[in-house]
């Protein structure tokens, strides 16, 4: 008896708790959902595995390093995130993949990126409200951009106590877009209004595409230099897209960068998802805070184009693709196309759609860096 109780000792099944236990349905949920329900599996799937490591007994993972011990892989891997070195160059990759020309074309969507920001300030103030601190409630807010890589980035500087549930919120929410965003764009929408076909863009030149980015990095690290990490990348892959001179490191961008990228932040994200972490108050509060914050993000670009509509003439705006404002690209324009086409199956709203996208990624770096040169991040 005694041998099969040293066996057992040995085994991880002795050191299996019940908030481990408790977790595994939610992995399996995020699993399944990205599996079989197709919801952004790029980011889904590695924050999942690396929340089933998270709550399985390892051994020699997550350790620091001690004395003669070299410490754990993933001790070594989180500290591009801790380094704030993963999500710049998540932007790198995504400027690199981005197209510009819908909104250069169209820049009045510029207003429908910035009207999704006030989800980020509504949650803010509610957060402050329920007992967080400035610093914390700021973390909690930018969850209403969509924007994993820019949550990780501000709760570091902010509020690093929180990085594990705000960068699991932001991730989650963001891969739930198809999921979140169609109630709330067909409750405030007529089917009238779904379908409004917009004018086709215009051609953007090459030339074009180049000053924006080189404006655009100027202007906005002159105005919110505390966002100059994440606005310099991203401009910075959208120019190496454009110029045509440097198709290798565009392309490497595009795939290697950001998908080497992807399964190291997206694992990081879930080994943080411990049981023992996460079954807390608190935890439940910024999840909670987080579809909060998603929904009036949502909800205020699309009321943000119905408003314009009031002036646009002969010109509307298919309010639908105010959506599109939160920064999940180009997940939430894919929303806006899909919506679209449920009302009228011959309607294009994608590229249109692409426009606010963009310009929300833009407005909640710049958000992001007002935050943190506010509240004394850096």
């Amino acid at each position: 008896m005694e041998i099969l109780t040293e066996l057992y000792n040995l085994t991880g099944l002795a050191q299996l708790s019940w908030q481990m236990v408790l977790m595994w349905p939610v992995i399996l949920l995020l699993l399944y959902l990205a599996v079989y329900k197709n919801f952004e599996p790029l980011l889904l799937v590695p924050i999942a595995f690396g929340a089933l490591l998270a709550n399985l007994p390892t051994a020699g993972l997550v350790n620091p390093p001690l004395g003669e011990d070299p410490g754990g892989l993933f001790y070594y891997i989180s500290q591009g995130v801790h380094l704030e070195i993963f999500p710049p160059l998540i932007f790198l990759g995504v400027g690199a993949l981005t197209d510009f020309g819908p909104l250069i074309a169209n820049p009045r969507t510029l207003l429908l990126g910035a009207a999704a920001q006030f989800g980020v300030f509504a949650t803010y103030l509610g957060a402050i409200a329920l007992g967080f601190s400035p610093e914390q409630a700021a973390s909690v807010g930018i969850i209403g951009g969509a924007d994993g890589p820019t949550s990780i980035f501000l709760s570091n500087k902010l509020a690093p106590e929180l990085l594990a549930p705000i960068a699991v919120a932001a991730y989650s929410y963001m891969a739930l877009v198809p999921l979140l965003q169609p109630p709330i764009m067909r409750a405030l929408t007529t089917p009238q209004e779904r379908k409004i076909r917009m004018r086709s863009l215009r051609a953007v030149s090459k030339r074009e595409k180049l000053l924006f980015s080189l404006a655009v990095t100027v202007v906005c690290i002159l105005l919110v230099p505390a966002a100059s990490a994440l606005i310099g990348m991203l401009m910075l892959g959208n120019f190496l897209r454009e110029c045509g001179v440097t198709e290798r490191l565009s392309k490497a961008a595009q795939n290697e960068v950001i998908n080497v990228i992807t399964i190291l932040l997206g694992t990081s994200v879930g080994i943080t998802m411990t049981g023992e972490r996460f079954i807390q108050t608190e935890t439940l509060m910024i999840l909670g805070l987080g579809v909060v914050a998603f929904g009036i993000a949502t909800a205020c670009g699309v009321l943000m184009a119905k408003a314009m509509n009031l002036v646009s003439g002969r010109n509307p705006i298919n309010p639908l693709i105010g959506s599109a404002g939160v920064s999940a690209v180009p997940m939430a324009a894919r929303v806006s196309q899909v919506e679209g086409q449920r009302a009228d199956p011959a309607n294009f709203l994608l590229m249109h759609a692409m426009g606010p996208n963009v310009a929300g990624v833009i407005g909640t770096a710049v958000v992001a860096g007002y935050f943190i040169a506010r509240l004394g991040g850096g």
